[in-house]
């Protein structure tokens, strides 16, 4: 399982990093991205240190470990220039938390995050046709999410990406332990999406493909 979308107590999550990679290589992971919600207000308090842990972590436990951030509840115009500065910081993956249909994300967030320097438009809700065709021509990956209330949107989201060629990227959003899932449990998820067997090992490789990009995983 590769999961590029996961949080400590950086913001909400329940685990100091060391754990949660420890969590994730027991349950059978070969990498994860640490990706705290960001703002204005933290990414240079956050990134800087989960970069500088990251690769100790990594080879201590025989896993990749990612730097990244989730650029949350930022307005639309700000998030180009956030994405820039958090990649300045050191993060290798930028998520944007797009316009769940559980949360009161700011309309135009899809869009924008789109139109900036982002890999991964996280649980991006009902998003739309136009949006999805951006994703598609700038090859950022839309994500099916195994998160309760954000996944009530995957089957919609998988519908848009494949009327359109966008690439899917299949993540937990790790708050907890309880949240970590196995590589057999995601596709039964993505199978409950609408997905088809292609259409899952696609998306497994570009998690794949993401992560070495990112993270040099072997």
């Amino acid at each position: 399982m590769i999961d590029l979308h996961t949080h400590c107590i950086f913001s909400d999550g329940e685990l100091i990093p060391a754990e949660l990679v420890r969590r994730a290589k027991v349950a059978g992971y070969r990498a994860i991205a640490l990706t705290d919600h960001g703002d204005a207000s933290n990414i240079d308090f956050i990134v800087p240190r989960l970069a500088r842990v990251a690769g100790a972590l990594g080879a201590a436990q025989g896993i990749t470990v990612i730097c990244g951030i989730e650029l949350t509840h930022v307005p639309p115009r700000e998030i180009a220039a956030l994405a820039r500065e958090a990649r300045s910081l050191g993060a290798r993956i930028v998520v944007v938390h797009g316009e769940t249909i559980v949360e009161p994300v700011m309309p135009g967030t899809n869009r924008a995050a789109l139109e900036a320097q982002v890999d991964i438009l996280a649980h991006p809700g009902l998003i739309g046709e136009e949006e999805a065709a951006l994703a598609a021509s700038r090859g950022i990956c839309l994500e099916v999410t195994t998160r309760r209330g954000h996944a009530l949107a995957n089957g919609h989201v998988v519908r848009m990406a494949r009327a359109h060629g966008a690439p899917l990227i299949m993540n937990t959003d790790t708050h907890g332990p309880q949240d970590l899932v196995t590589r057999e449990t995601a596709v039964l998820i993505a199978r409950g999406a609408g997905m088809d067997a292609g259409e899952i090992a696609a998306m497994f490789k570009n998690s794949e493909l993401l992560a070495k990009k990112a993270g040099n995983i072997p």
